[in-house]
């Protein structure tokens, strides 16, 4: 294993060098690509977890003033906005970064792993906001755009609805946008394509939890006691009928029962037992239908074994729909940009959730995805594992399209 981690940094840094190279002679890409993959290197050995990003906060500030921008920091807590106008229109665009690391401890023998324990960028938010800096760098290098570019480098999107502290602290009155974009990277995906999908790209996420109430007794003496482990099970059970009985089979839904706690020995029937479901939906009416059929479902199965069912019911994020006009709008930048070999029109979507949904629901935009490398490449592995490591030439194409997006947009 030892041998093969040192292989992937030594194949890390012969990509990065040839990168180096390429970028030295191409005129579309004025910027040194070493500089920000040392920034991305140094965000990743310094992971925080959301809502904790101030080094990483702090960073991102300075270099946006050294780049020239206007900068607004806290919002939503350690958000950063970076904002910088050009001639007369009062037209603008959003883009967005995520830089929140992941509570999972990393297993990389690479010399930027994770230097706090327990704590990694799985996700590859170190690389998109790398990858948004050093399209600040191009865009701010460019004075052929007429309006206003905003910047947003946002906290806790790991579950912690950073998206929404920052609107809550007046993100977009402060900073009025037109359009918003954001770029995740996929692996799996061939490294650089951009993919789109315009209508519902990622799902919603819900999260219910289930108590399960009733009488302890001895095992063996089951008809003195009420189960509910019995009735937990069949609870799991009856939860898949509802993805495979109540939901059109063209549509995207899952229920999945992530946790079990109940009892602690083989001849005691416990008093209670807890479920933890996940509950996901790629339509807002589908969402509504889960928690309807989902409450329905467990009350009248705990009823039947005798037992009583407590269930807390906790939304979470939106589907995120991407608005039509805006994601053909990208489309069309990234096909005169890099041509059809390396764009994926329409994608397909994914039961994955995104707080950027939020910002949707506000503002129109498009959320993209870009290859982080398929096959035997440093980024197949899928994120959130703890083997994951970002695609750091990516953050050329991305800060590319990022410029090119924002020239277009304000043209």
């Amino acid at each position: 294993m030892q041998t093969v981690l040192l292989s992937l940094e030594k194949l890390l840094k012969q990509s990065t060098c040839k990168l180096n190279k390429m970028l030295h002679h191409s005129s579309t890409s004025p910027f040194d690509l070493e500089e920000f993959v040392q920034i991305r290197r140094d965000i990743h050995k310094n992971p925080e977890l959301g809502f904790d990003e101030y080094r990483t906060a702090k960073l991102v500030t300075e270099k946006l003033i050294q780049l020239g921008y206007s900068v607004k920091a806290g919002l939503g807590k350690t958000g950063v906005v970076g904002s910088l106008k050009r001639g007369k229109s009062t037209k603008s665009i959003g883009l967005r970064a995520d830089m929140d690391a992941l509570p999972i401890h990393e297993e990389s023998a690479l010399e930027w792993r994770s230097e706090k324990n327990g704590v990694m960028h799985a996700c590859g938010h170190d690389g998109h906001t790398a990858t948004l800096l050093a399209g600040a760098k191009l865009i701010a290098e460019d004075l052929d755009f007429d309006g206003t570019v905003n910047l947003i480098f946002q906290p806790a999107e790991e579950g912690g609805g950073g998206a929404l502290r920052m609107m809550e602290d007046d993100l977009f009155t402060l900073f009025p946008c037109d359009a918003v974009f954001a770029m995740h990277n996929m692996p799996g995906l061939e490294e650089g394509v951009l993919a789109f999908r315009d209508g519902p790209m990622m799902a919603s996420s819900d999260y219910a939890s289930i108590k399960i109430i009733g009488i302890g007794g001895h095992g063996a003496m089951p008809h003195v006691a009420a189960d509910p482990i019995v009735a937990a099970a069949s609870i799991i059970m009856g939860l898949q009928t509802i993805i495979s009985r109540n939901v059109d089979p063209q549509q995207t839904a899952v229920i999945t029962v992530g946790a079990v706690h109940s009892g602690q020995a083989n001849n005691v029937i416990p008093a209670s037992a807890l479920l933890e479901l996940s509950v996901r939906a790629l339509d807002p009416k589908l969402r509504a239908l889960l928690e309807q059929r989902i409450k329905q479902l467990v009350r009248a199965q705990a009823d039947s074994y005798g037992v009583e069912a407590q269930i807390t019911w906790t939304p979470g994020y939106s589907v995120l729909v991407n608005s039509k006009e805006q994601t053909d709008f990208a489309r069309k930048v990234a096909l005169e940009k890099f041509g059809l070999t390396k764009v994926e029109l329409q994608t397909k979507a994914l039961s994955a959730s995104e707080d950027f949904a939020f910002m949707l629901e506000r503002v129109p935009g498009c959320y993209f995805l870009i290859g982080n490398g398929d096959g035997d490449s440093v980024g197949a592995c899928m994120v959130h594992n703890p083997q994951y490591e970002f695609s750091e030439s990516i953050i050329t194409t991305g800060a590319i399209f990022w410029k090119a997006l924002v020239k277009e947009f304000l043209k």
